[in-house]
């Protein structure tokens, strides 16, 4: 439903942020969480690391914020495709269904962070990680990247014009 936290700009962060703060009714750390979640995208910038992202074309639709948020957050999309250790694939809207997900990082073959709505859960369980993995495979071989993706991505832009 929402852009990885590795690749939202600011003002997409605060978006988010600021509804989970209401939402959760908990306090206002707006400001700190958003600096911390910019701090942690330094690591995109790191050589020793590959990222592979998998979105769902709706991501690019979810209104976070009003129009001129999501027109820099598609910028930034754009702009973070074309780096080297970065991939971004695009689920299209129309690809079949394959697989049920919650959104999860995975690291290596080691761990697992599974995203849930209250609490982040940490997999480490040899036979788990493997579905996880299983999943993302099916989903990254749905996806389309490069040219493809990027046509997505401005077609989501344009329609904010």
């Amino acid at each position: 439903m929402v852009i990885p936290g590795l690749l939202q700009t600011a003002d997409y962060a605060a978006g988010i942020l600021r509804k989970v703060i209401e939402f959760q009714e908990i306090p206002n750390d707006l400001d700190e969480g958003v600096s911390a979640r910019m701090e942690r995208q330094r690591v995109l910038y790191q050589r020793d690391h590959l990222f592979h992202f998998v979105i769902a074309e709706q991501t690019l639709y979810t209104t976070v914020g009003d129009d001129q948020t999501m027109i820099g957050q598609m910028d930034r999309l754009l702009a973070v495709q074309g780096m080297p250790r970065v991939t971004l694939g695009i689920v299209p809207a129309t690809a079949p269904f394959e697989t049920t997900t919650t959104g999860f990082v995975m690291f290596d073959t080691s761990t697992v962070y599974v995203e849930a709505i209250t609490a982040e859960l940490t997999i480490t369980q040899p036979r788990e990680i493997k579905v996880y993995h299983r999943t993302f495979d099916t989903l990254a071989g749905q996806s389309v990247t490069g040219e493809a993706a990027r046509l997505l991505i401005r077609r989501a832009l344009d329609s904010r014009a």
